[in-house]
Formats: C-alpha cells, sequence, structure tokens
C-alpha cells in the first residue's frame, strides 16, 4: 500500500513540476558589443534601450518557440569603448559567456573587425559558432567585397541614404555648392566619396566648395571647420556625422552665422535639433528608416508606446529598424527550430517582417535589409506634420520624402563564401 503511495506521489511530482522545469529552458544569450564609454556613449545607450524594449516584447509574448519549449532572450552588454581591439577581446568573452548572437553597428570600421574575426571564428570553431546582426553600422563594403554569410545588416548603408537625401536635393534649385565634410574612417570617406559621385550624377551644375575629413570623435572645437564652410559660401553642408561629431558642428556652424542647410544622416537626434534651435527650421535635412511623424496611426501607436517605455526627454531616440531586428531573429530562431548559428542564418536570409505599418525584408544575396526609407525636414514642434518633437527640444522633423523599398535598394556586388 505505502509502495502504490509512493508511486502515485511520485508520478504527481513529475505531473506538477517537469512541465515548469521544462518551460524554464535556459535563455538564448545576446551580446551587444559596443561603445558606452568615451565619445559615442550616448549613441550606445540609446541602442542599449532600445534593444530592451524590443527584447522585453518578445519575452511578454512568451519568447521563442522551439522544439524543446520557449526560450527567453537575454541581452548582456560589453563595453568596446569604440576601440577595434576592445571589441574584439569582448567578442572572444562574449561567446566564453555563451553568446550565440552578436550585436554591434555605431562603428563600421569595428563591424568590419567584428566580420572578420566572426568568419575566422566560425571556421575554427563551428560547434561554437556565432551570427552578427549589424543595427548602424553603414559603410557599402560590409554588404558588398566584404559580404559575409555569418553577417546581416538592417541598417540602409551609406549608399542608400545618400541616394534618399538626392531624391531632395536635385529638386532644390536654390542650392549651387556644397560643403562635403565627415569623419575620418571607412564610413565617413563612403559618404564623401558617394556625395561626390551622385552630385555628379543628378545635379553636376552643383559646385563642390569643401571637400575635408576631420579625426573621429576626437574633435572637441568646431569652429575652424564652421569658420571655413561659412567662408566657402556654401548653400548646403552634406555630412554623414554622428553623435558629438554632428551637434558640435551644427553648434559650430550656427555661432558663426552659417546660414545654409544640413543635409544629414544623423541630424535628427542626439542633441543636434537643440543645438541648432531656430537656425535649423527648414534648413536641417535628415534621412532615416523612420521618423516619429511619419503621418499613420500605427506609427504614432509606435512612438508614443516607446516613450511610454522611456518618458525622460533624453532618452527619446527610437529606432524601428532595431525592433524589426530583434523580430527577424525571433522569427527565424523559431523558423529553423534551433538557436544554433548556420540555421538561423539561413532563416534570416527569409525574414519578412513588420511593425508600425512599416516592413522589411532580407536580400538573400548579400544580406542587406531592404526597407522604406523616408526624409524629413526639422520644423518647431506643431508646425503642420510636427506633432512630435525630438528630446523635449521643442523642435522636430516633418516628413517630406518617402522612398518605397524597392526604390531605396542599391545594387550590390557581394560575391558569398556559404558553408
Amino acid at each position: 500500500m505505502k509502495k502504490g503511495i509512493s508511486r502515485v506521489l511520485k508520478w504527481l511530482w513529475l505531473a506538477l513540476f517537469v512541465p515548469a522545469v521544462a518551460l524554464a529552458q535556459a535563455p538564448v544569450k545576446l551580446a551587444m558589443i559596443e561603445g558606452l564609454s568615451g565619445g559615442n556613449a550616448n549613441g550606445g545607450e540609446a541602442v542599449f534601450r532600445n534593444l530592451v524594449w524590443a527584447l522585453e516584447r518578445v519575452n511578454e509574448r512568451g519568447g521563442v518557440r522551439l522544439p524543446g519549449g520557449a526560450r527567453r532572450l537575454v541581452l548582456e552588454r560589453y563595453d568596446s569603448k569604440g576601440q577595434i581591439e576592445e571589441a574584439l577581446s569582448l567578442l572572444r568573452a562574449a561567446i566564453d559567456d555563451g553568446a550565440q548572437f552578436i550585436l554591434q553597428g555605431n562603428s563600421s570600421a569595428v563591424t568590419a573587425a567584428l566580420i572578420e574575426a566572426v568568419n575566422k571564428h566560425n571556421e575554427r570553431e563551428p560547434q561554437r559558432r556565432v551570427v552578427l546582426l549589424n543595427y548602424s553600422a553603414v559603410d557599402p563594403i560590409l554588404t558588398n567585397e566584404k559580404c559575409s554569410f555569418w553577417h546581416f545588416r538592417f541598417d540602409a548603408h551609406a549608399d542608400m541614404r545618400m541616394a534618399a537625401l538626392m531624391t531632395v536635393l536635385k529638386d532644390d534649385r536654390s542650392i549651387r555648392s556644397v560643403y562635403l565634410i565627415g569623419q575620418d574612417y571607412s564610413f565617413g570617406q563612403a559618404v564623401l566619396r558617394e556625395a561626390r559621385r551622385q552630385l555628379g550624377a543628378q545635379r553636376p551644375d552643383i559646385q563642390i566648395v569643401g571637400d575635408e575629413l576631420h579625426p573621429l570623435l576626437r574633435i572637441k572645437d568646431f569652429a575652424p571647420y564652421a569658420t571655413k564652410i561659412k567662408a566657402s559660401g556654401a548653400d548646403a553642408v552634406i555630412t554623414g556625422n554622428f553623435s558629438n561629431d554632428l551637434t558640435l558642428l551644427v553648434k559650430a556652424a550656427k555661432e558663426v552665422g552659417f546660414e545654409g542647410k544640413f543635409y544629414t544622416f544623423y541630424g535628427n537626434a542626439l542633441g543636434a535639433p537643440a543645438a541648432m534651435g531656430e537656425a535649423g527650421i527648414g534648413r536641417v535635412l535628415a534621412v532615416a528608416d523612420w521618423l516619429p511623424n511619419v503621418p499613420t496611426g500605427a506609427s504614432e501607436a509606435f512612438y508614443q508606446a516607446f516613450r511610454a517605455r522611456y518618458p525622460k526627454p533624453a532618452d527619446d531616440y527610437v529606432h524601428l529598424r532595431m525592433q524589426l531586428l530583434v523580430e527577424a531573429l525571433a522569427q527565424a530562431i523559431e523558423r529553423a527550430g534551433s538557436t544554433e548559428a548556420k540555421p538561423v542564418a539561413q532563416a534570416l536570409e527569409r525574414a519578412n517582417v513588420s511593425m508600425a505599418g512599416q516592413g522589411g525584408t532580407m536580400r538573400a544575396a548579400d544580406h542587406q535589409f531592404q526597407q522604406p526609407l523616408v526624409v524629413g525636414v526639422m520644423d518647431r514642434q506643431g508646425a503642420p506634420g510636427v506633432k512630435f518633437d525630438v528630446e523635449g527640444s521643442g523642435y522636430g522633423f516633418r516628413v517630406v520624402r518617402a522612398i518605397p523599398a524597392a526604390q531605396a535598394q542599391q545594387p550590390h556586388a557581394c560575391t558569398m563564401a556559404r558553408p
């Protein structure tokens, strides 16, 4: 009798507790390797907030569904200080910590080094392969000559962004001369190179009155550069600068009395609108995958949900593409039925995700995400088309051009080696 009771209790224990144990699967580890201190620390922290919010959404619906049970996604952060050698060291640490997916993007030079390191690691240790997910590094070479089966880019690369800006600039007949300025590394060089090419093709009448590069995130005083810009007589500045290199440039230009336009990649956040102030109205343009004032109900609801999660004005920097990146990863893991790198990468090649009324697909040939782009112009909050401002500055961006994904795409020169 006691033996029978014992057997019943044993099976009752199994019935009660084994399902719970099965559901408590080990989480899927993601590692963000990014500059979280130094000149672009604010950019790194903004990325982290976006990724955390995206992971929360996946985990709130139960995580990723796998044959062995649902698993949560967890994100560990590693501060590379924006340095290549530090990032490479942290890649090894993240893999040793069990990370299967590496996320990075705020430096194209770092991304290029990580692609090479991941390629070598995956060949050397196939049992511990990882996938590199790039949310912001936009040097075109990363999905062209340096393309890799293990690397996926979710931001529009520099040539795509420049082409989007040109859809507006080519129609602006008030611009007769431009000044090109950028950061002296692979991305900044690519931006200016493409600006020269596209100006020559679409507006050969525009004179380039300045063309220079400056050290990356090291300049504390942009007054000498701003003085040259003003003295050149340029009607507009074209720049891919980001973080302090953009904010300080814009401030200096304002202080020396430059009244021309800024055609930017990143002029819509991280302090730039507040720095320009009234002088930026109608003069600062920015290209992005999405802007808060995209005029749809789904877009507005998405933005308001982000602000509810991060209500501080200083935290107001949301990237729809980073949400889509995490959604694409979750989709790929579930389609693959595994967290192993190769089947997940194969599933990522078929990624097709949407959110807030905007969708995108991964192009398998080069692993460049294809998505719509928008160009916005700065104006006061409350002006037509500017319901939302940026970072509590009182200034926002009105969408003046929407570029469909089919128009935004560019040809590629990727010859991918596949495992």
